[in-house]
């Protein structure tokens, strides 16, 4: 596994920590979950910064989820799936890195497969890639690489970049 995907395995885990129990994980405990899962200085930091940055935009990812998720109330999704996309989400417009959105979406579709059921991985990439294509025709800021923005040839109403499967 990739360091970085290892990475944000271990965020995925501390989201569902955070996202089922009333009481929030003590900083302490979260960074040495981190330490002892990642061992590098640089993994942590980066697991951190996107366990940070996901809860502080919480309110704006879940906002996106339930405007996307058409039919969908954000307390009936799978916790697993849930905290994929808020994770996926703050990565795509706030992450630490800029990763191009591809590889976000190929990310949370990876985690979505791993730690969700059968159908997760196509529910995922189908909310991530239409919010990676709503902020990009609404920003006019497209990734060249994945072909998301308004430089990419195909309608929007295509379906999504990324295989599901």
């Amino acid at each position: 596994m990739a360091r970085r995907s290892r990475a944000r395995e271990v965020v995925l885990q501390l989201l569902f920590q955070n996202d089922q129990n009333k009481i929030p994980v003590p900083r302490p405990d979260v960074v040495k979950f981190c330490n002892d899962r990642l061992r590098d200085p640089d993994l942590v930091n980066f697991a951190l910064d996107l366990f940070d940055g996901t809860l502080k935009h919480a309110a704006e990812t879940d906002a996106a989820i339930v405007k996307t998720a058409d039919n969908w109330r954000l307390n009936r999704l799978l916790p697993s799936d849930r905290n994929v996309l808020r994770l996926g989400i703050f990565e795509l417009f706030h992450g630490p890195e800029k990763a191009p959105v591809a590889v976000v979406l190929n990310e949370a579709i990876e985690l979505a497969r791993r730690f969700g059921t059968a159908d997760s991985p196509g529910f995922v990439n189908g909310i991530l890639d239409k919010i990676s294509r709503t902020r990009s025709r609404e920003t006019g800021v497209g990734d060249q690489e994945s072909g998301v923005g308004p430089q990419a040839s195909l309608p929007a109403n295509d379906p999504p970049l990324v295989p599901s499967s």
